[in-house]
Formats: C-alpha cells, structure tokens, sequence
C-alpha cells in the first residue's frame, strides 16, 4: 500500500527485484539533475514528482520510494487507477503469467485499457462510494462506458467539466507517446484524479467588498458564469431567463453543499434563488425571495440544469490532474509504445462518448 509522510509526500514500498530496482531506476533516469534528453524532460510533467529513496531509522533495510501525493491538493478527491495498454505482461513474463494476465481481464489486448478501482465522493451523501478491481474487470464493450461514467457522477449529476479537462491531459500524454520511441510500458496506470467537493474561496464584489464563494467546483457554468453568495445562494445561468420562485428544502442545501453551518444554526432561514442573463461584471446586484416551507417540484430539475451543465471548452481552473503511475514494467525501445497509445486512444473514445451523450 501506499504510506503518508509527515512532509506530505507519498510512500511507495520498493517491490522485490527485479520489479521493484526497475521502477526506482526508471525514476532515477527521469529524475536525474543531468538529464537533458527532451522526451524524458517532458515526460516529467505526465508522473508524480520524485524525491527519491527513503528508509525509516528504525528500518533501514526496508526501501521507499518517495513521491509527490498528487491528491494532496484536493479537499474531496475523486480518485480512478486505469491500467493502459493491450498487455498487463512484460516482453520477459513466462508463460504462466502470461495466461494468468490474460485470464484475468481478456478485454484488455481488444480495448487497451482497464479500470483497476475508483473512489468518488457523492455531495448528496457526503460519502465515498469505492469500487475494487473486480468492479472493473467486471466490465464489457458494451458496459465500459457506464462503468467509467460512474467515476464522473456525483450522485446528482454527471461531472462534464472534469471528464473534458481529463481528455485534455490524456490528449498531452497521448502526444508525447506519439513522439517518443524509447521506452515501452507494461502494467503502467494512469491515475486520474478530480475536485468532488464545493470549494470555498473569497471573491471581491462589484463594490469592493469581500464575501465568501462557494459553488460547484470551478467551471462547472457556462459562458463564464460564476456562483456567488453572501448570506444567499445565486445561480447565474446565461442560458435561462425569468426567475424561479420556489421553497427549499433542507436537503437541498446539503445537495450542492452550501450553507450548512448556517442551516444547522437557523433552520427558519431564508434563500434567496435568482436565475437570469448573466451581468457583465459576473457578480449579482440582487435577488429573489425564497422560502423554505414547501419544495415546488418544478425547481430541481430546473436547478440541476443550472448546477451539472457544462460547457465543452473546459476553463483552465477545473481541478483535475491525470499522472502516469506504476513502472515496474518499463523498458528501453526503439519503437513507439503501439499497445499503450491503442488503450490511450480507445480510453478517449470512450470519455469523449461519455461528455458527448
């Protein structure tokens, strides 16, 4: 398993030769100060970042290696292990383990990848749901595109600004194993990680003041709009016109995890629920009163096309990262990594089938 460091970093177990001295040397060419080969400069940029060997005092014998915890930034991670490619065995595996790999997923040599578990956060429940290999082994031609939109739900709504983002950084990777032909993965994952939880920033309004901002993650409204409040929720839809008038219910807030301290203390308060044309200045000068006696049925599904769409072209902010992981089975080429780019290829398929339908 994976340990965490007091400083934060990650600590990887150093499997037993030759899978374990293969991985801590692949790291080290990749991470060498000398290192001025372009391919491998970039490469960088698609791992976790490396820090090197470490041993706890009271074991020195036991080896570590010592990586960035790419989750560490998130406040709820959505976590996904993808394992690409069209073979789980090394050009060195014997027969045995060969047809053990291939028994366990056959799948994989057709569509070149396979999902090794995932971990999303559901803002309704305010809990993990986990799925485990054989959630993803499990998983047809006909199923996979279900199976991975899964990660992408949040219980409510399907997470498009994360899957686009994901595409794009799957794109990058893709680009670089298009222009490389120096070494060739097996067993490799991509580990693909998203912001499951509303964020909580401060934002100046339009008069100078400061107030609090907590919205759906970033870029999850169109045309640039943005979810701002006060002591009230605005929702700001370019797309809707008029306001929606309505009660809302407790539940409701903890549906898109706004306000909860303030409902736990008064829970006769008042909302406030505007929609309309988005305002140059994308910041609300007003806003309609909402009380929370009755729930109109109308304003979920009216509320829920205002919170889960998004657009196509992903802003920069989403928080999302997508890093190469897993290389006790790298080795040197003089050919491009076909097996890998076919599951990298088939993967974005499936994910832009997902954003598209």
């Amino acid at each position: 398993g994976i340990l965490q460091h007091p400083d934060g970093t990650v600590l990887k177990q150093l499997q037993p030769p030759p899978r374990g001295p293969r991985e801590q040397e692949f790291y080290n060419k990749v991470y060498d100060s000398d290192c001025c080969d372009s391919v491998l400069l970039e490469l960088r940029e698609y791992l976790p970042k490396y820090f090197g060997v470490w041993s706890p005092p009271t074991a020195p014998n036991d080896m570590y290696l010592k990586l960035e915890d790419v989750t560490r930034k998130f406040n709820k991670p959505c976590i996904m292990d993808v394992k690409i490619g069209q073979k789980s065995y090394d050009p060195y595996a014997s027969a045995e383990k060969i047809q053990q790999q291939v028994s366990k997923y056959p799948l994989m040599e057709e569509i070149g990848f396979l999902v090794l578990g995932m971990r999303v956060y559901h803002v309704s429940s305010d809990s993990y749901e986990t799925q485990n290999q054989h959630y993803g082994r499990g998983l047809t031609k006909e199923t996979v595109k279900d199976g991975i939109s899964k990660f992408f739900h949040n219980g409510y709504c399907l997470r498009k600004d994360a899957i686009a983002a994901s595409i794009k950084k799957v794109e990058k990777i893709l680009e670089w194993f298009e222009g490389q032909e120096q070494l060739n993965f097996y067993a490799s994952s991509l580990l693909f990680v998203y912001e499951g939880s509303c964020q909580t920033t401060t934002v100046r309004l339009s008069d100078g003041t400061l107030a609090e901002k907590r919205g759906v993650p970033k870029g999850l409204l169109s045309g640039g709009d943005i979810l701002e409040y006060n002591n009230n929720i605005h929702v700001i839809n370019s797309t809707e016109n008029g306001k929606i008038e309505a009660s809302v219910s407790k539940g409701l807030s903890k549906f898109y995890a706004l306000h909860k301290k303030a409902y736990s203390k008064r829970h006769h308060s008042q909302l406030s629920l505007k929609v309309e044309n988005l305002e140059q200045d994308n910041v609300w000068k007003s806003s309609a009163c909402i009380t929370q006696e009755h729930l109109n049925g109308n304003v979920l599904p009216q509320l829920e096309k205002v919170f889960c769409h998004v657009p196509a072209e992903i802003k920069e902010s989403t928080s999302v990262e997508v890093r190469m992981i897993d290389f006790a089975h790298v080795f040197p080429s003089n050919t491009k990594d076909e097996g890998y780019i076919y599951g990298l290829k088939n993967l974005i398929t499936v994910l832009r089938n997902i954003l598209d339908n």
